[in-house]
């Protein structure tokens, strides 16, 4: 593959333009706002996503879908997980040719419930071929250059290693895996115990506390991981633990970001009206609740995240519930 667009223009999109057009392969970053993408164009400089960081000349940024699908052999989806099923709507009827796919994004759709991977396949064609891009990956650093970790996964492990041939590069290693539900899972699940973590920060808690949260945290995104078929051992990999770990502590995690405004006080729809970028882990908290009564699988922490972000509980009262619940033993 020597051709790539990169549909969405947010900080993880514009990283990844950065890195593969630097890896010289020729590169298309697409994004849906025609003004705004031109004076990306213009500037180079995304100021809204990934402020700070020069574009170099060699990406093609575009608002044509047409003049960045059609010349590309892969498509790598990096849009917010509500506006995956629309703009993948545009994508097909602007393709030409086979093409390789590869998602992305870290979401669960809030609808069907579907994965990312599972939505490509739905509205692409169950024919088409498609990957899932997951790990610890802080767009910013990502941007900067700085030594990254990712998997690349696909039931078709001839297509992961495609994926991972086309994102490798000195400063981005990509390993392969067959386990797309745990690979998918773990990055979307993990949004809601970084905002756990973010508003245990401005609570004042400890380092005792955040460990409890990633910990169990780790525990309840496992259990309904294996329920729902993937590998308990996926989970204490790069897609699992890796990006845990990453969004609750790094200070450019959105979704650390929220949960400390939570901690504040700030009720969650006035946080996300008052923010440009997308939050995945609100839509995901939803989706992940929703799978979680669905699978009867018991998942107190995004139970609570829920309850505030939904229905506006105190977060001091969900700290009190959470640990006065009944004794029991450590398990996963």
């Amino acid at each position: 593959m020597k051709k790539i667009s990169i549909i969405g223009d947010g900080g993880w999109g514009t990283a990844l333009s950065l890195v593969l057009s630097q890896k010289g392969l020729e590169v298309s970053l697409w994004g849906v706002f025609k003004d705004y993408i031109e004076s990306v164009a213009r500037t180079r400089e995304n100021v809204k996503f990934l402020k700070g960081v020069r574009i170099p000349q060699s990406v093609n940024i575009t608002a044509s879908l047409n003049d960045a699908i059609n010349k590309s052999d892969a498509v790598i989806l990096a849009i917010p997980s509500k506006y995956f099923r629309g703009v993948l709507g545009e994508v097909k009827k602007a393709a030409k040719g086979d093409k390789i796919y590869i998602s992305a994004t870290k979401g669960i759709e809030s609808d069907t419930l579907m994965r990312m991977s599972e939505v490509a396949g739905d509205v692409l064609g169950k024919n088409k071929r498609v990957a899932a891009v997951s790990g610890p990956s802080i767009a910013i650093e990502v941007a900067n250059g700085l030594p990254t970790t990712l998997v690349a996964a696909c039931e078709d492990i001839n297509l992961a290693k495609q994926a991972q041939d086309a994102l490798m590069c000195p400063t981005l290693r990509v390993y392969t895996s067959t386990d797309v539900i745990g690979v998918e899972l773990g990055g979307s699940l993990k949004n809601i115990i970084a905002i756990a973590a973010g508003m245990s920060d401005s609570l004042g808690f400890g380092t005792n506390t955040k460990a409890a949260i990633l910990t169990r945290g780790l525990a309840e995104i496992t259990r309904l991981g294996v329920i729902m078929g993937a590998k308990q051992e996926t989970f204490a990999g790069l897609s699992g633990i890796g990006d845990l770990v990453t969004t609750c502590i790094s200070p450019y995690s959105r979704n650390r970001w929220f949960g400390e405004m939570l901690g504040m006080g700030k009720k969650a729809k006035d946080i996300v009206r008052q923010t440009e970028m997308v939050v995945e882990g609100v839509t995901t908290t939803k989706s992940a609740y929703e799978l979680s009564k669905k699978y009867n699988v018991d998942m107190p922490i995004t139970r609570e995240i829920y309850e505030i972000i939904y229905n506006d509980k105190s977060p001091k009262d969900v700290v009190r519930d959470l640990m006065l619940r009944s004794a029991k033993p450590e398990m996963y």
